[in-house]
């Protein structure tokens, strides 16, 4: 358990500017347009392939020195052909030294929904984010897993774990929501959990993505329990990490305490060091 959250930072008298990463999965985007445009931040969309720039060792530096925050709402590393096989593709090593850079120098990211399945032949990527959406059968940490389960348009009640948390400023004890769940690995061990769901989280309740993705039928998939955690926070290297699992499209933007959730945690991410509440958990291989 992580104690003793800093206070917003009073003298920040700018908006946090964030570069917002989109791409490799569909999305909604007029709804996510109006949710970038109820925040107080400065966001710039920045699409595949042009977010890639970002992924050298010169580009994460101008990353660094140019945004307070980055959110990922992008899927890098799989292709999708319809009826088929995702492709997995590996990070360069130029990615894969950018991304160090960014955990090193301790830049705040945001990452949202799909955006935990990226990279799935990168362990280092599952260990930013501590937990993996898996679009086929997979490996992580030693352990092999059948791929993930999805079920659409679940109308759930979110319960705030952490009341005092920044993140979770001005959010109800209890609110509804209808979005997308998964079911796929956290590392709930790992990370400070600040909202939990109610939503089913077992294979009866889900369906396997590999199997959808391929445009079949698989009435023999199974996977364990997923935990119920649908937003937490933790260290990765110097970064602070905040995840959240909700975000398909309107129904989760137009919410007002989703919106309350984005807002707080790029307030949050932005006028925060992470030295100042947390020890570090690692930094990406």
């Amino acid at each position: 358990m992580l104690l003793g959250y800093p206070a917003r930072v009073t003298s920040y008298d700018s908006r946090p500017k964030v570069a917002w990463l989109v791409g490799g999965h569909p999305f909604d985007r007029p709804s996510l347009q109006r949710l970038i445009e109820s925040l107080d931040a400065d966001v710039d969309l920045v699409e595949w392939p042009a977010a890639g720039d970002f992924f050298t060792v010169s580009g994460a530096a101008k990353l660094v020195g140019t945004y307070d925050v980055l959110a990922l709402y992008d899927m890098p590393g799989i292709r999708f052909n319809r009826g088929e096989t995702p492709e997995f593709s590996a990070p360069p090593p130029d990615l894969v030294d950018a991304w160090r850079h960014i955990t090193s120098t301790g830049m705040p990211l945001l990452v949202l929904h799909h955006a935990i399945a990226s990279w799935p032949l990168w362990d280092g990527f599952a260990e930013i984010v501590k937990g993996r959406f898996h679009y086929a059968p997979a490996r992580l940490r030693g352990v092999d897993l059948p791929d993930s389960g999805y079920a659409m348009n679940v109308t759930q009640r979110f319960t705030v774990a952490k009341p005092d948390h920044p993140v979770c400023v001005g959010l109800p004890p209890v609110f509804e929501l209808t979005d997308e769940t998964y079911q796929c690995p956290i590392f709930e061990d790992e990370v400070e959990i600040l909202v939990r769901t109610d939503a089913p989280r077992d294979d009866a309740h889900h369906a396997s993505a590999f199997a959808a993705v391929r445009r079949e039928e698989n009435p023999h998939w199974r996977h364990a329990p997923a935990s119920n955690a649908v937003a937490w926070t933790h260290l990765s290297g110097n970064s602070r990490v905040v995840y959240l699992q909700p975000g398909e499209g309107p129904e989760a933007f137009e919410n007002r305490h989703y919106r309350t959730l984005i807002g707080n945690a790029l307030s949050w991410l932005a006028t925060t060091r992470p030295e100042d509440s947390a020890p570090k958990i690692g930094a990406p291989a």
